[in-house]
C-alpha cells in the first residue's frame, strides 16, 4: 500500500497559564523537534508511535510517505495560528497526495484557540477530502479525551495502554494491525462506544497500579477473531470543553461483538468508581515522611511535584516543594527540572562555583506561589543535552537549553532553559546529579516518572503543591464540561480506608508486576 502518515500532538489544559505557540512545537520541548518528509523516518528508532508503525510496516514493503511529525509540551491552548499552520500542512498532502490510506500519530486531547476538538476537526477535514472509503487510523495517549467526531470521522482508533507510556511504539504497530484486519475484513467493520460519567484524576491512572492495572488486562483479553480492538481512555481531566472525560470504544465484526466488549469494560469501570480517587499529602507531610523513610533507606525516596507536570501544562517552575526541602533541612535533596531561563543566564554568566542571589522560579500565577529569593552555589553548569536511557522514549535526544545545578544547604536544584518533565534519570545527571546517590527527590511530573525512577526508589509519594495542574479536578473551575459528567469519583463509605488501591506510597518492587 501506499500510505501517508503524520503526526501532530498536544495535550491541552485550558487552565493553564501559557499557550503552545508554533515555535513550541518546532522546539518539541520534551518531545522530538519538528521533522517534515524524510526526516521523519529518524523517528523509526524512538519510543513513539510513528515509530513503530513505521517499522511494522516498512518491514512489510509498504510505501510510506511521511509529511510532518510535530509535538509540544502540554500547556494551555494551542494557538489558532499554530494549529493552522500544522494541520493545514497534513490536509494539504491529503488533498493533494494519491493514497491507498492514511496514519496519524495524534494526541487526542487537543484544544485549539478557536477549536474545542483539535483531532476531531483534523480528521473531519481529512475525511472531506477522501471520502468514506478510503481507511484512516490513528494512534491516541492514554489520556485522550475521545469525541464523537473523531469516533466519526476515523476508520480506527487506538490508544495506549500503559501509564508511564512505555508502549507507544507498540500502540503505532497496534494501527498497523487494524488497519490491515480493516482492509480485510470482507465485511463492515462495527463500533460501539461507552463514556464514562466522570472524571478520573491523572494520578489514579498509572497502570502500575490498581485498579487501572487490571481494568487494562481485562481489556486485552476481550479482543480476538471478532473483536479486531479495544481502547480504553481515562482522558485527560484538566480541559473545558463538553466532550472532556473517560471513553471505551471497541472494533468488531458483528454490533453485538462490540457492545459486549465495552459493556464488559465500562461495567467493572463504573463497579471499581470508589477505587479511581487519590488521597495526596500536602508538601510538609511529603517532605518528613520522605526523611523519615531515608533515614532507614538505601535508595532515594522519589515525591512527586504532582501539580506543577510540564506534561499537564504546568510551567514547571512553582517553589512549594523547594521551600519545604529547605524549611525541613532536607539533607541530600534534588529537585528537578525548575524552569527558569533567566536565572540559568545569572548562573552561566557567574560560573561555576560562585554564589548567586536570585528569585528562582514561582512564576506560575497560582494562589500560593511565589518565587524563591535565596543565595544559591552554582554547582553545575551544563547545555542541557542529553539522550533517554529510560523505557519511555528510550534512545530520545533531549536540548533543555543551558541548565544549571544550583544548591542551597543540602539542597541541590536542577534549573532548565526549556521545560521539560523529570521522567528520565539522565536529566538529572545531565545536571551534575547522580540520582541514586540522592536520600530524597523531587520530580516535577505525575506519573511518568515512575518508569525509569520506580527501579531505584525505595518509596514513591505524591505531593500536592500549589500549581496549574490540578490533581484533583474538583479543584478547577469548570464551566463546560458535559452534563452528567461528575467531576471526580464518588467514593463509597464502605470503602477500606487503607485500601492497597488507594497507596500513593508505593514501594518499587510492586511497581513491575503483581
Amino acid at each position: 500500500m501506499k500510505i501517508l502518515i503524520a503526526g501532530f500532538q498536544h495535550e491541552t489544559n485550558t487552565f493553564a497559564p501559557s499557550k503552545a505557540d508554533y515555535e513550541n512545537f518546532v522546539r518539541g520541548e520534551g518531545f522530538p523537534a519538528m521533522v517534515r518528509e524524510d526526516d521523519v523516518f529518524q523517528l523509526q528508532n524512538v519510543n513513539i508511535p510513528i515509530g513503530g508503525f513505521i517499522e511494522e510496516m516498512q518491514a512489510e514493503g509498504h510505501h510510506l510517505i511521511p509529511i510532518i511529525w510535530a509535538a509540544a509540551s502540554p500547556s494551555a491552548h494551542v494557538t489558532r495560528s499554530a494549529y493552522e499552520r500544522i494541520a493545514g500542512e497534513i490536509v494539504e498532502a491529503v488533498r493533494t497526495t494519491k493514497v491507498d490510506a492514511i496514519y496519524l500519530d495524534l494526541h487526542g486531547a487537543m484544544v485549539a484557540e478557536h477549536v474545542d476538538d483539535g483531532e476531531g476537526e483534523l480528521l473531519a477535514r481529512i475525511r472531506s477530502i477522501v471520502g468514506g472509503d478510503l481507511p484512516v487510523v490513528a494512534s491516541l495517549d492514554l489520556h485522550a479525551n475521545v469525541t464523537e467526531q473523531m469516533l466519526r470521522n476515523a476508520s480506527g482508533l487506538v490508544a495506549y495502554r500503559t501509564y508511564p507510556h512505555v508502549d507507544m511504539a507498540d500502540t503505532g504497530r497496534a494501527a498497523a494491525h487494524l488497519l490491515r484486519r480493516l482492509i480485510a475484513s470482507k465485511t463492515p467493520v462495527t463500533m460501539a462506544y461507552r463514556r464514562i460519567p466522570f472524571l478520573i484524576p491523572v494520578n489514579a491512572m498509572c497502570t502500575l497500579l490498581e485498579p487501572a492495572r487490571s481494568v487494562y488486562q481485562h481489556l486485552t483479553a476481550q479482543e480476538n477473531t471478532a473483536v479486531l480492538s479495544i481502547s480504553f481512555t481515562p482522558g485527560f481531566p484538566a480541559a473545558d470543553f463538553p466532550e472532556c472525560g473517560p471513553m471505551v470504544w471497541c472494533y468488531a465484526t458483528e454490533p453485538d461483538h462490540a457492545d459486549a466488549a465495552v459493556a464488559a469494560i465500562y461495567d467493572e469501570i463504573i463497579e471499581r468508581e470508589s477505587e479511581w480517587a487519590v488521597e495526596f499529602l500536602n508538601p510538609d507531610e511529603a517532605v518528613r515522611e520522605a526523611q523519615r523513610i531515608a533515614s532507614r533507606a538505601n535508595r532515594p525516596v522519589v515525591i512527586a511535584d504532582t501539580q506543577d507536570n510540564p506534561h499537564g501544562g504546568a510551567d514547571s517552575n512553582t517553589t512549594g516543594m523547594l521551600r519545604a526541602l529547605v524549611r525541613n533541612k532536607a539533607q541530600g535533596a534534588a529537585l528537578g527540572l525548575m524552569w527558569d531561563p533567566e536565572v540559568v543566564r545569572v548562573a552561566h554568566k557567574a560560573g561555576k562555583g560562585s554564589y548567586i542571589t536570585v528569585a528562582l522560579g514561582g512564576k506560575s500565577k497560582v494562589v500560593g506561589d511565589f518565587p524563591f529569593e535565596a543565595t544559591f552555589e552554582v554547582e553545575h553548569l551544563s547545555d542541557g543535552k542529553c539522550i533517554f536511557d529510560g523505557p519511555m522514549m528510550h534512545g530520545m535526544h533531549v536540548d533543555v537549553g543551558p541548565t544549571a545545578c544550583l544548591r542551597i544547604d543540602d539542597v541541590r536544584v536542577a534549573v532548565s532553559s526549556v521545560k521539560a518533565p523529570m521522567n528520565d534519570r539522565n536529566l538529572f545527571r545531565m545536571a551534575g546529579i547522580q540520582p541514586e546517590k540522592m536520600r530524597i527527590l523531587v520530580n516535577k511530573s505525575s506519573v511518568h516518572f515512575r518508569a525509569d525512577f520506580g527501579p531505584i526508589a525505595e518509596r514513591i509519594l505524591v505531593a500536592k503543591s500549589p500549581g496549574p495542574m490540578a490533581a484533583d479536578p474538583a479543584d478547577l473551575p469548570w464551566k463546560r464540561l458535559g452534563a452528567g459528567t461528575r467531576v471526580r469519583p464518588t467514593v463509597s463509605s464502605t470503602r477500606p480506608p487503607n485500601d492497597d488501591t488507594l497507596r500513593i506510597d508505593e514501594r518499587s518492587t510492586n511497581l513491575w508486576g503483581d
